[in-house]
């Protein structure tokens, strides 16, 4: 892998003192087709029928019982007329889950999102997904950013960055940082680690990533914030990877109709300055994401100049990644690798060529802050880090971070 991987508990641990029959799980959204209504179900731990179960919701003065059925189901559909969640005015409203005995606390936003041939629609209107990649790392220290002043920092830079969007790389992050983003106005990619070369064709490989996708879905559903599931990263192209991947996505619209479906994709090299993106997967998602890095793994940040896209799909597209490494506080001129003019020029050149590409919907640089890789090694420049980060292991910002602010202010204004 291309990150650090910490060992032990990384993460808060929680015991909860429950009933014997108590509520396991529910679902509160906004209807898909109808703005005026909340629709979801409340579920007990087991099949018990006839309990009263409610949801409440003062600020929309909504109180509304109901009973559950044979499965320890009870659904609800109400009509109101709630201010949606966007990035600009991250409305969210306090509401309860009561049974006897218990209730549950949570703060869940309404919004739609959906796309329209190569565009992105949040609450129906296009938007543009100005974001950032970022790893789960520390800030300032190494170790798994775990807590909530963690996201804090982490968020706060990509909003000081310009963002209203960010792609939480290569795993379902702390639920610290789904919620902080949530409460920031940024809509998230959440993704899960299938990621470049697995064992397509063993069962238990696919049983491990379903698994992994229902763990995610389920945690995060009532996250208005999340607006992209994404199945994989980097894979390369293959008849097995195809049906691997197409069972994954199939899989997640079962769990979650009411998000987009994406992963990270890799453009086809083609002749003559010519970069055509063809990967079978196209049918499955309903945005289509790559990664590329011109300028770094290939080419020099003068041919951004000359280079054609050709994306034959009627969908959306995002760029993943882009980006190039850089030693904090490194200078020179901008011809030479590793040093912060590089980055920057390469940054200036790559925006400039993205203004180019039809139908581009958002990007995710990679990465926000540079952060610990065991194969990352080049002595006094990496030192098992990886350096493509915007801002360096102890928050001082690069130049390309100033390169980028201007570019998604640019943005921010045409898509106002």
């Amino acid at each position: 892998m291309d990150w650090w991987n910490y060992g032990g508990i990384t993460r808060d641990v929680t015991l909860a003192q429950v009933p014997n029959t108590y509520i396991e799980d529910y679902l509160v959204q906004l209807d898909k087709k109808d703005k005026t209504k909340i629709s979801g179900w409340i579920k007990l731990n087991s099949d018990t029928a006839n309990q009263s179960v409610s949801i409440t919701i003062p600020e929309l003065k909504i109180k509304k019982s109901i009973i559950t059925d044979a499965k320890g189901m009870a659904y609800f559909e109400i009509k109101t007329n709630p201010v949606l969640w966007t990035p600009e005015k991250p409305k969210l409203y306090d509401l309860t889950i009561d049974k006897a005995h218990e209730s549950i606390a949570d703060k869940i936003g309404f919004r739609t999102i959906e796309t329209k041939g190569k565009e992105i629609l949040l609450n129906g209107k296009k938007v543009f997904l100005r974001g950032i990649s970022i790893h789960e790392e520390a800030p300032f220290r190494s170790g798994r950013a775990w807590s909530r002043e963690d996201a804090v920092t982490l968020l706060s830079w990509a909003k000081e960055l310009g963002c209203n969007y960010v792609r939480l790389a290569h795993y379902p992050h702390n639920e610290n940082m789904v919620k902080e983003a949530e409460k920031m106005g940024l809509m998230i990619w959440s993704e899960v680690p299938v990621y470049w070369t697995i064992s397509w064709t063993n069962p238990d490989t696919y049983a491990n990533a379903e698994r992994q996708l229902h763990d995610m879905i389920y945690r995060d559903k009532n996250r208005c914030g999340i607006v992209i599931w994404s199945i994989a990263n980097e894979t390369p192209h293959g008849d097995d990877r195809d049906i691997f991947l197409s069972k994954l996505a199939k899989y997640a619209r079962t769990q979650d109709n009411s998000r987009l479906i994406s992963m990270a994709m890799e453009v086809t090299k083609s002749p003559n300055n010519v970069n055509t993106l063809h990967d079978n997967m196209n049918e499955y998602v309903d945005i289509v994401s790559f990664n590329q890095y011109l300028g770094w793994y290939r080419g020099t940040n003068e041919s951004c100049k000359d280079m054609q896209w050709v994306i034959p799909y009627n969908k959306p597209v995002i760029i993943s990644e882009f980006g190039g490494e850089a030693l904090q506080g490194l200078h020179g001129d901008k011809t030479q690798r590793w040093n912060e003019e590089y980055q920057e020029e390469l940054y200036v050149q790559n925006t400039q060529m993205f203004n180019r590409i039809e139908g581009l919907a958002g990007v995710s640089p990679w990465i926000l802050v540079d952060f610990r890789s065991p194969r990352r090694q080049l002595p006094n420049i990496q030192d098992f880090f990886n350096r493509k980060g915007l801002i360096s292991d102890q928050g001082i910002k690069k130049k390309a971070f100033y390169v980028m602010k201007d570019w998604y202010a640019q943005k921010e204004v045409e898509y106002k």
